[in-house]
């Protein structure tokens, strides 16, 4: 005997139709959080170039001799070739926008970064009466309207009096 109701087997379109609204739905929350970390992330280029550039202007301080007494007078916006002393560095790029070479002269593509280097008096504690001086060199870039920049990087170095 035939019966009038046989079972099929298959998909409704009903039930096609809701299983993609379902992964659509869970695609486009993937895709927005992918772009949203996207948008957020800071590229890892500027960064490690941002953190050559500290790291090469620090080593080209700290190859200064130190010169005891006040400072020499700053070297803020000055030809480094110039430069003589631990204390010429401090306030320089105050005023210059980009990066420069020792003789002052732009170094092309590295027109958005800054760097400000600032050289302060102290003492270390743990050695008495010893002089010793502060450098700290800061790395920024700018990236126009975009809040996709990241932080600055900051260096921090001593130079103590050799006698």
């Amino acid at each position: 005997m035939w019966s009038r109701y046989t079972r099929s087997a298959g998909v409704t379109l009903v039930e096609l139709i809701v299983a993609l609204v379902i992964m659509g739905v869970a695609l486009a929350g993937v895709v927005a959080v992918y772009a949203s970390t996207t948008r957020a992330s800071v590229d890892p280029v500027v960064v490690q170039q941002m953190q050559a550039i500290a790291d090469n202007m620090m080593e080209e301080i700290l190859l200064k001799p130190y010169a005891p007494g006040p400072a020499p007078g700053a070297g803020a916006g000055g030809a480094r070739v110039n430069f003589d002393d631990v204390r010429d560095y401090d306030g320089y790029g105050q005023s210059i926008q980009g990066i420069r070479d020792v003789e002052g002269n732009a170094i092309p593509g590295l027109g958005r970064y800054t760097v400000l280097v600032t050289v302060t008096s102290t003492g270390l504690t743990n050695i008495p009466n010893t002089d010793a001086l502060q450098i700290v060199v800061k790395v920024s870039v700018n990236d126009g309207a975009t809040n996709t920049s990241p932080a600055p990087i900051t260096l921090t170095g001593w130079r103590t009096n050799p006698s």
